[in-house]
């Protein structure tokens, strides 16, 4: 299609996500992809640094993934999971247990990351009364954010995104993140100050809680916030101790991001559930994973159905879906992923080092993939005024870097060569440098 009709017809029908429209720029039209590289419609070519919102892991149009699903389009595409079955779903569940942090057996499948959240919450609430005991109370970390739908929403309620939904939410209890970076001198005074937060809360509601939700490592949407794999260990026995269900969120942190194939690995936690979606496809098709442990899933069990769990999806299990995110998990070995991981933060680490000292830079932090500072501005936050100017100032240098506010950082496909990771933090450089 022509571009200018293109564009006019997005304008007619389309209402992008997080975006206001009114004073939007006009959208990228993209026409391909390939590795960590898009084409957009007008012939330029762009260095996609955030693997399109977290999901492309693999880079775009991987041709083993593709393959995988054109081979599962051949035979069957979808079918009703309810009472039914099929191969790809029963290899994947196989394929994810085998991978998971140790005790999650049980593999419910639905559609995204806020799916894969609500069904986590309703597991938990409902494990509880199948339990004859009555535990509502949910807690979750300050800044975190779990997703768009009620229950993934009130667990991310002071995220600062669902102001205008707040007579929807639930009450859900917080606590304070302890955010740390590069040469950070107060990591185990904010340590300790969110561990006795902890205890209080533990002491007081210990008993009425059902579950933790929290992102492992790093809050993602709240600006790649990092703690220590130290104070996460300590902070899940805690929780373990008072008997309170582990909710890890990995919808971004799985799948390699952090450097290990699960951030709860790297942190040494083992969850009694986890939520998967963003990399599970390699970015090809939307689909999420809730697993959990034997004895949450036995607690469903018996002979009437008020005590099944009551949640589905029509694609539940989707076969192509299933066939991408087999494909994907056998790249970890063919391609030796995590290595890929591995290369990509040593040069995060590297180039980092150029700017830690810079007087308009803060806060720098890497861990795995993932590498993010804060740029000195005057105003900071997620609808900072700068962000626009950002995003705009990089796609002029061909780079999709999509800022978090005044928060700038690199989240890669793995599939990106050294060479291209320079460039995109060469930009990075000469934003610090430049930018007003």
């Amino acid at each position: 299609m022509e571009l200018e009709r293109l564009l006019a017809l997005d304008r007619r029908h389309l209402w992008h996500p997080y975006t206001q429209q009114a004073t939007a720029p006009t959208p990228l039209a993209i026409a391909s992809g390939k590795g960590a590289w898009l084409r957009g419609v007008d012939g330029r070519d762009y260095l996609d640094l955030i693997a399109s919102w977290w999901v492309a892991i693999h880079g775009h149009a991987h041709p083993v993934i593709a393959q995988a699903i054109a081979r599962q389009a051949e035979t069957l595409e979808q079918v009703i999971f309810a009472g039914f079955t099929h191969e790809p779903a029963v290899r994947l569940a196989e394929a994810l247990t085998a991978r998971l942090p140790d005790g999650l057996t049980r593999i419910f499948f639905s559609d995204d990351g806020s799916t894969a959240v609500e069904v986590a919450l309703k597991m938990a609430c409902q494990y509880w009364r199948n339990l004859g005991r009555e535990r509502t109370r949910f807690l979750a970390f300050e800044g975190g954010y779990h997703g768009d739908t009620v229950g993934a929403m009130s667990a991310s309620r002071n995220s600062g995104f669902f102001t205008s939904f707040a007579p929807l939410l639930f009450e859900v209890d917080f606590l304070p993140f302890p955010a740390t970076w590069e040469q950070d001198q107060e990591r185990e005074q904010k340590e300790a100050q969110a561990l006795t937060a902890l205890d209080d809360y533990l002491e007081r509601h210990g008993k009425e809680c059902a579950a933790t939700i929290l992102e492992p490592l790093a809050q993602g949407a709240a600006g790649m916030r990092i703690c220590r794999p130290e104070f996460l260990k300590t902070f899940a026995e805690k929780i373990r101790q008072a008997g309170i269900l582990l909710i890890a969120d990995e919808v971004m942190t799985g799948f390699g991001r952090t450097g290990s194939m699960f951030a709860c690995g790297k942190a040494g936690i083992a969850p009694d559930m986890i939520c998967l979606s963003k990399g599970l496809t390699g970015g090809f098709l939307p689909m999420a994973v809730t697993a959990c442990r034997e004895e949450i899933y036995a607690a469903f069990l018996g002979e009437t159905f008020d005590r099944a769990l009551a949640h589905g999806h029509s694609f539940t299990a989707n076969g192509l879906g299933c066939a991408a995110a087999l494909a994907s998990l056998q790249l970890f070995e063919t391609e030796k992923t995590l290595e890929r991981v591995a290369s990509i933060e040593t040069i995060h680490r590297e180039r980092l080092a150029e700017l830690i000292k810079h007087p308009r830079v803060r806060n720098p932090r890497v861990m795995g993939a993932i590498a993010a500072l804060e740029l000195v501005m005057p105003e900071s936050g997620y609808a900072s005024p700068a962000t626009p100017r950002l995003i705009r100032f990089f796609l002029e240098r061909g780079l999709i870097i999509r800022p978090l506010g005044t928060v700038v950082y690199l989240m890669p496909p793995y599939c990106i060569t050294p060479e291209d990771l320079h460039r995109g933090w060469d930009g990075m450089v000469e934003a610090v440098d430049s930018f007003r």
